[in-house]
């Protein structure tokens, strides 16, 4: 047998930088999948369920380790009682088993007894979290889709971002880019239209590009031209690390803030962006509100209390951004240095007994 070297240590996730990372397998429904908890410091870890294609098992778990991670930050600086998860289910193509696999994965996610609060991601629906549920896996939006909140809270990052860039009071006559018009895209677009901004979309889906832009009587453009495209802000709401070190020489925008988690290749794209004069807004701190949102049903909020959360990740954005001016460093560290003081502060605390 030839020796275990197609993949190496280099290629590999480290799992013992989540705090747990457990695989789930069951070949009856042909379900993979894997659950990266991150922290439980401030809480149960709440992340999404993503099913996608990956090329690996191993690229499915690292990125949920890297999701993760950040949702640990997200739900620290948004002042929520959880920790960081994400889990991904890989998606071979071979949907007839479906609900099955969702079935057995909501089980699997039971046994964590409470420890994992599995979310809405991209490739899951609402109605799949509450086939979840009906198999014991805790819920937490298996009624109610997370999206327009999520978009309301990208609307409040790009308010403060352009502000803080272009010295706008707000969004009117700024152009916008949204990239990806699926339900927290769309949001996104017609939000942005109400208040006054001049938006392009784009989407591999370039029929549903051209149904949204008629819609809010704006324009689409080709999924290819979306990171050469001149535009005020570019609001990627679709795919990850859409940002990579090779495109920033290309972008022709002077803020990046949008929906999509993950957005840049790496962390070391913050520092080119920042050279590059083009104003970074951390995903994880634009895009709190499906969270926000999503703690709002399980706490039992009145129904006034959801805008003015929503409306504080504006002031969260603003006070990054001059954390970030005042120590000369990039909005991405500054985001990081806080939200790992948050953790740090809530380790520390002694556990009650």
């Amino acid at each position: 047998m030839p020796p275990v070297a197609t993949a190496t240590a280099r290629q590999l996730p480290d799992p013992l930088t989540s705090e747990q990372l457990i695989t789930c397998s069951d070949p009856a429904t042909g379900l993979r999948a894997v659950i990266a908890i991150d922290s439980t410091d401030l809480g149960p870890g709440l992340g999404g369920v993503r099913m996608k294609a990956y090329p690996s098992f191993w690229a499915g778990a690292l990125e949920a380790q890297r999701l993760a991670r950040a949702m640990t930050y997200k739900n620290a600086l948004a002042g929520l009682p959880y920790g960081g998860a994400k889990s991904v289910v890989l998606d071979d193509g071979d949907h007839r088993n479906r609900r099955e696999r969702l079935v057995r994965f909501g089980e699997l996610v039971a046994r964590l007894g409470g420890a994992y609060l599995p979310g809405v991601d991209m490739g899951t629906t609402t109605e799949d979290l509450a086939l979840m549920a009906t198999a014991g896996a805790p819920s937490t939006c298996s009624t109610d889709d997370p999206s327009p909140w999520t978009a309301l809270g990208v609307f409040h990052a790009i308010r403060a971002a352009t502000v803080h860039q272009l010295g706008s009071d707000g969004v009117q006559d700024v152009e916008v880019l949204v990239q990806g018009v699926g339900n927290v895209g769309a949001a996104l677009a017609r939000l942005l239209v109400d208040h006054g901004a001049r938006v392009t979309v784009t989407d591999l889906d370039a029929d549903r590009a051209e149904r949204v832009a008629h819609e809010i009587d704006g324009r689409a453009i080709a999924a290819d031209e979306v990171l050469t495209h001149a535009t005020d802000v570019f609001a990627p709401c679709a795919a990850a690390r859409v940002v990579t070190r090779a495109a920033i020489p290309g972008l022709r925008c002077r803020i990046v803030a949008g929906g999509a988690n993950d957005t840049l290749e790496d962390d070391a794209c913050a520092d080119d962006l920042h050279s590059a004069g083009i104003l970074y807004v951390p995903d994880f701190v634009a895009n709190a509100g499906g969270v926000i949102h999503i703690h709002s049903l399980v706490a039992g909020w009145p129904a006034d209390e959801l805008g003015p959360a929503l409306g504080r990740i504006a002031d969260r954005v603003g006070s990054v951004l001059a954390d970030a001016r005042e120590r000369g460093t990039t909005p991405l560290a500054a985001a990081h240095d806080q939200a790992r003081a948050l953790v740090r502060d809530a380790r520390s605390r002694p556990t009650p007994r």
